[in-house]
Formats: C-alpha cells, sequence, structure tokens
C-alpha cells in the first residue's frame, strides 16, 4: 500500500541491517580487536538499519520531510529485521520497500572503538540485484526529488558505466524531480574496485543535479592520491565534477566540515529544479557543529538528509550547508544513524540559539566570512 500523504522525496538505494557491539574504551586499536584465537568480552549491540535509505530517508521523514524509502530485502529473518525496524520509525515507512524470495537480506557488522574510524565487515546480498526497474512508476509521481545513494554497493547499478543509474534519473526528471546521488567508499580489494569510475561519472552526472560524495570517495573515483585538505584541492575537485554534468557538489570532510561548489551555468541551474540566482557560481565551506561524538555510524547520510530538507523547504545555498552541517552533527551525539535526529524546526532552533563550531583547520586563503554566520564563501564565488 502506497502512503496517502503527498510524498516529497524518494530516497533508493543501499539498504542493509548493522549489527554494532559495544566496545569498551581500551578496545581503541584494531590491533586489540582482531588477534587470531582471542575473545573479545564487548556490550550489548545495537542492531539497527544501515545504508542510505534507512539512514537518509528516516533523517529526512525525523525532519518532517514526505518520504518514501525504496530499498530490497531478502524473505528472510534478517529482511523482516529491517522492516520491523523501519516501520518503528513510522507505520507506512516500509510500504514501499521490495521483499524478494530470490535474495538474502544484506547486513553489517560495525566495529566502531571509542576515538578510531569505523571498521565494515559487509555482505552486499540484495543491493546486487537492485535496478532502476524495481521502482514502481507511480512511486515518482508528483515527487520533488529523488535520491540515490551508494552504487559502489550496488552491482547491478553500476554496470555499464552506470546505465541502471542513468536510467532512474532519466525517469525521475520525466517525472518533474531534481536528482541527487550519494556515494559509497570503493574498497580498493572489491569488484567495484573493476568499475571505470571517470566512465561512469561522465555518464551519470549529467543526470545529476545534486552529488554529495565524501571527499574521500571521489578522489578515489577520479584516480587522484588522497592529498593535504586545503581550499585549492577542494576547487578542484569540485570543479571535476561540475565540470562532468553536476550542478550542485557538497564535499563530506568529515569532523572538518562540508564544502560546496555550484555550477555558473544558469541553463544548469534551471534543470536543478529552476534554482534561484542566488545558487550561482557559489563556492561555500562550514566548520562542523562542536558536539560531543558519541558514534559517527550514518553522520554523513544525515548530514544529506539535513541539505535534502533545506533544498526542498527552498533554504539559501548558506543556510542549506548550514542545515546539512547541523543535522550531521546531531547524528554523532547518539550510536545510531537517526536516534540524534529531531525534527526541522529543532534543529533550526539549535542554531539560531549560538551553537558553536569546531575550530577551523584548513588553509583556505583568500575565503571570507559571510554576514552572521560561520559560512566561509570562497574565492571561486561569482
Amino acid at each position: 500500500m502506497i502512503e496517502k500523504t503527498p510524498v516529497e522525496v524518494v530516497v533508493v538505494g543501499h539498504v542493509c541491517l548493522d549489527i554494532i557491539p559495544t566496545l569498551g574504551s581500551h578496545q581503541r586499536q584494531p590491533s586489540e580487536l582482531f588477534v587470531p584465537g582471542k575473545l573479545n568480552r564487548v556490550g550489548p549491540a545495537t542492531v539497527t538499519t544501515g545504508g542510505v535509505v534507512p539512514n537518509t530517508g528516516i533523517a529526512l521523514h525525523r525532519l518532517g520531510v514526505a518520504t518514501r524509502l525504496v530499498g530490497k530485502v531478502g524473505n528472510d529473518a534478517l529482511g523482516k529485521s529491517v522492516l520491523e525496524v523501519i516501520g518503528r520509525q513510522g507505520a507506512h515507512l516500509a510500504d514501499s520497500m521490495i521483499v524478494s524470495d530470490e535474495v538474502d537480506t544484506s547486513y553489517t557488522v560495525v566495529i566502531s572503538p571509542p576515538g578510531v574510524d569505523r571498521m565494515f565487515l559487509h555482505c552486499s546480498g540484495a543491493n546486487d540485484h537492485f535496478t532502476a526497474d524495481d521502482m514502481d512508476a507511480a512511486w515518482l509521481d508528483g515527487i520533488r526529488l529523488l535520491h540515490f545513494g551508494y552504487p559502489p554497493l550496488m552491482r547491478q547499478m553500476v554496470e555499464n558505466d552506470g546505465a541502471e543509474v542513468v536510467k532512474l534519473f532519466e525517469r525521475a526528471r520525466t517525472a518533474g524531480a531534481v536528482t541527487s546521488l550519494d556515494m559509497a567508499y570503493v574498497d580498493p580489494q572489491s569488484e567495484a574496485a573493476n568499475v571505470d569510475w571517470p566512465a561512469l561519472l561522465r555518464r551519470v552526472l549529467p543526470h545529476t543535479d545534486l552529488f554529495l560524495p565524501s571527499l574521500e570517495e571521489i578522489l578515489y573515483m577520479l584516480g587522484r592520491p588522497q592529498a593535504d585538505l586545503d581550499g585549492n584541492l577542494l576547487g578542484e575537485v569540485a570543479q571535476t565534477c561540475l565540470d562532468m554534468g553536476a550542478a550542485v557538489v557538497l564535499l563530506k570532510l568529515g569532523d572538518r566540515g562540508l564544502y560546496m561548489r555550484t555550477t555558473s551555468d544558469a541553463a544548469r541551474l534551471r534543470q536543478a529544479g529552476d534554482l534561484p540566482e542566488t545558487w550561482r557560481g557559489r563556492e561555500l565551506f562550514i566548520p562542523s557543529f562542536d558536539v560531543h561524538c558519541v558514534g559517527a555510524t550514518g553522520a554523513g547520510d544525515c548530514a544529506i538528509a539535513g541539505f535534502l530538507a533545506g533544498f526542498v523547504a527552498g533554504e539559501s545555498p548558506e543556510e542549506v550547508i548550514t542545515t546539512a552541517a547541523a543535522v550531521g552533527a546531531c547524528n554523532v551525539e547518539f550510536a545510531d544513524a537517526i536516534s540524534g535526529i529531531p525534527d526541522l524546526s529543532a534543529v533550526q532552533k539549535r542554531i539560531q540559539s549560538g551553537w558553536l563550531h569546531r575550530p577551523l583547520d584548513l588553509e583556505l586563503p583568500n575565503w571570507e566570512p559571510l554576514p552572521d554566520s560561520e559560512v566561509l564563501q570562497g574565492p571561486n564565488s561569482i
């Protein structure tokens, strides 16, 4: 049954069950955990959903955006758990999930020692079998935006230089929707490492209005080495993505903040939801908000939810990037991906209350702060 409330955003793509053991403060280094024959005593596990569909989708729902979730799971115990967890967030949210007898549900074991970057043990399962044809055309009627995420973890979506992503986005655009794309890290030892990512990006980005990868992800896909982070690197990478066809590029920089650059082409902005002149040729950066970090699972997905919520609400570029940073910060105050996300009005109230930011630790010469804002504007702005 399709929900009766008009849907603004459809979130489609990767979905899995996340199992997150509680690790003690003494278990900080991977070398202390992964020892053959050693029994590691851990605390209770948080069992929740992972992937772009539940993370970004449920975060949007909690922010107050009417959202439809579309992902594929198996008709198995893990799949039933995924649907149950999603359903607890909203009775209608699992209505458009696809259940198949032919595939196994994806799952991830998240190893997240305090103060150490996360590690993942992941089975792609049903995600590898998802295609554009899994989308019911009726699910696109009247929507404002379609967000697709994690193609590196969805085998059929990246075959033939992303032909299935292009098909999905063409259908969304025909329905009058803005298209949005998030990526995932490519494991150099995985099947996804064999994809010609520059070729895929050249094929997909002309159909992508909002491109929202992390810097680490896009550097790998462009075949560029990891480098010291500064304004020049950010500007070069974002311009490459704009030249490939995207209208808006948001680069997630972990706890350092968010960087955004937009096209100077007015015609391309009109294709991206008829964006106003205030979006043309902008280069912005915002440092992360200062919070006590409990866990970073889903932080990037929730930052994107904040970005999309602000976008469909008609916020200005500087407001959108601020909302994205704020929602991402709310996420890390809790161990799981979505428990920390309030409604959008509460996020905006917290921003307006004088919420402090982390100190800027990037070299950004010739950048200027915008009036009454922690957002910086870069030299590439028009």
